[in-house]
C-alpha cells in the first residue's frame, strides 16, 4: 500500500454551507477536535482517524461514504 498516492477527499466544506454555513469552529465543537484539525481535514492536509471521520459524519446525520470518498494508489477516480 503506497501512502504517497492514496487519497481521502471530503466534501466537508459542502455540507457546512448546506447546514445553515456552519462554521469550521461549530463543527469542531460537535466533533471535539480543534478549529484547525477541521481546516486541515477540509483541504486534504490531514486524513482523519476512523473515529474522527464517523464523528463528522454523525455532525451531518450522514453516513461516512457520503463525506468522505477513498481513492487506493494506482487507481483512477474515473469510471471505465
Amino acid at each position: 500500500m503506497g501512502k504517497g498516492t492514496d487519497h481521502i477527499s471530503n466534501n466537508i466544506r459542502t455540507l457546512r454551507f448546506h447546514r445553515d454555513e456552519m462554521t469550521q469552529k461549530e463543527l469542531a465543537e460537535k466533533v471535539g477536535v480543534t478549529r484547525q484539525t477541521i481546516i486541515a481535514i477540509e483541504q486534504g492536509k490531514y486524513a482523519p482517524s476512523l473515529e474522527v471521520a464517523f464523528r463528522i459524519a454523525r455532525a451531518f446525520d450522514l453516513n461516512l461514504e457520503d463525506v468522505f470518498s477513498y481513492t487506493p494508489d494506482g487507481e483512477s477516480t474515473l469510471n471505465p
